[in-house]
């Protein structure tokens, strides 16, 4: 039996190892603005919440608290609704303040929290279901103009313009949802 159990977390640990790092593919960013990419960008960000929801529904805390790589599926799902929402707030800062230089936080400390390793994840999927109908209307709302405004990131001293902040986005919630879903193939936890 304990020979078993070894065997088993060796095989998890060789296959969690070989995890893709970016298994929906590298970020790509659509340097010019346009109409067409704007469109199909924001459709990314509405998405996110309902893809997010596929992708976890069904699992048993066991599989939710399953690494990949470095983060459970649990911290995934809840480091989404916290990126997400500081990209928000950055955008609102933005909108409203000339340049401004927003808060940065650290994500991998977050996820460390008691809510991101244990909490359940009704409360945060329900947060980002709320935050991206926000945040579509917010960026439906939105001039080419307003997309050329810029904030001041205070950790890597970049100046970032809202239209790469948007390019960034509907790719984030693709490439965590898309580590569930690995997860969920490598296993063969297929939905209920």
């Amino acid at each position: 039996m304990i020979t078993a159990y070894l065997r088993e977390q060796t095989e998890i640990k060789i296959r969690m190892t070989t995890a893709p790092e970016t298994p929906t593919g590298p970020f790509e960013y659509v340097e010019e603005y346009s109409g067409a990419v704007r469109k199909k960008l924001i459709e990314g960000l509405r998405s996110t919440p309902a893809d997010l929801r596929t992708a976890v529904h069904g699992l048993t805390d066991e599989q939710l608290d399953t690494r990949y790589r470095n983060w459970t599926i649990r911290q995934i799902a809840h480091h989404l609704a916290d990126s997400h929402l500081h990209s928000l707030i950055r955008f609102k800062w933005t909108l409203t303040e000339d340049h401004p230089i927003i808060k940065a936080y650290e994500e991998a400390d977050w996820v460390e929290l008691p809510d991101s390793k244990t909490g359940d994840l009704e409360p945060a999927l329900a947060m980002l279901d709320g935050l991206h109908a926000k945040w579509v209307q917010v960026l439906e709302s939105m001039t080419e103009k307003q997309f050329q405004r810029t904030f001041l990131h205070p950790q890597s001293g970049e100046t970032v313009r809202l239209w790469m902040a948007l390019n960034y986005y509907p790719w984030h919630g693709r490439h965590h949802v898309g580590q569930i879903l690995w997860l969920r193939q490598e296993h063969g936890w297929h939905s209920a």
